[in-house]
């Protein structure tokens, strides 16, 4: 679990509820394990911390730190393995349950700690990892969210100096309309245009792009094209294939605007002008009234 560290925060409460942390006095030992005071006055609510939640031995008196938790039962019930992340920190956690209602993350309690849609980012699906932050809600429970851009730009470090045409690896944590934001293993804050995507990665992918620009606020611009050379070939062959698929003639062309070019090649129209060209200096296609044919084809 790779874990960035803001400030803590600590939230205290009388109630005892499932999904979040309490220091309890044990007031009785059992074959199964120890029983904490829950603080209600009825002994009858006294909550279980089994042996095998137990992470040291406890004796009658100790004030023990633990998670809640309902057990298969619905009992209230305690572990000593708490949280390997503190409240505020952002952290890859994985997801390990998604329900109607959210999903619920791996911080290293005996439960996973719950993830509602409204802090998603996306929807994460069970075996896959994301950026997250810890939190404690309005009610008093441990939660999760994906909303950690506050967060990501404190941790950041300044690009500067990096050079253009270097690869960075790292996660993606967020979309807007114009592209996606990674976090790069060097803790770069690193933007991608959507006309820079071949496909769209998940939240919480991990992906190597090539730096296309270092902003004057230390992020990154980069790319998950090939670079032109490579990629004129690429989308060359795509457009090729798309000929030979329709009987050697497809209604685009450098007159096609923008749009229809992204929508059909998810390329620019800049690089589909390079690939074409590239097709036509080789004498394998040519244009004619807004359609473009394979050369051994000619039109009806």
């Amino acid at each position: 679990m790779r874990m960035i560290e803001n400030e803590e925060k600590r939230v205290t409460g009388k109630e005892k509820l499932p999904g979040s942390l309490a220091t309890l006095r044990v007031v009785r030992l059992a074959e199964m394990g120890a029983f904490l005071d829950a603080e209600t006055g009825r002994s009858s609510d006294d909550i279980l911390l089994h042996k095998d939640q137990q992470t040291a031995p406890v004796a009658i008196g100790d004030e023990v730190r633990v998670f809640l938790y309902r057990d298969p039962k619905r009992r209230l019930t305690a572990s000593m393995r708490l949280p390997k992340m503190k409240e505020g920190q952002i952290a890859r956690l994985k997801v390990i349950n998604v329900s109607k209602d959210g999903a619920f993350l791996d911080v290293g309690t005996e439960r996973g700690v719950f993830l509602p849609y409204a802090g998603m980012r996306g929807r994460p699906q069970i075996g896959e990892t994301v950026w997250a932050k810890l939190y404690t809600d309005k009610s008093g429970r441990l939660a999760v969210t994906m909303e950690v851009e506050d967060e990501m730009r404190r941790a950041a470090k300044s690009a500067t100096g990096v050079p253009v045409g270097s690869f960075v690896t790292g996660q993606i944590y967020n979309y807007t309309d114009q592209g996606a934001f990674l976090f790069s293993e060097e803790r770069y804050i690193v933007f991608i245009d959507r006309k820079e995507m071949i496909d769209r990665p998940r939240v919480g992918e991990t992906v190597t792009a090539r730096v296309t620009f270092v902003r004057d606020d230390g992020r990154l611009n980069a790319s998950l094209r090939e670079v032109k050379e490579k990629a004129m070939v690429t989308d060359g062959e795509a457009i090729l294939s798309l000929l030979r698929e329709h009987h050697g003639r497809m209604p685009y062309s450098d007159a096609s605007s923008p749009e229809i070019i992204w929508e059909r090649f998810r390329i620019s129209k800049a690089a589909f002008k390079r690939a074409m060209g590239g097709l036509l200096k080789q004498g394998l296609i040519e244009e004619r009234d807004g359609w473009t044919y394979l050369k051994e084809t000619t039109p009806e």
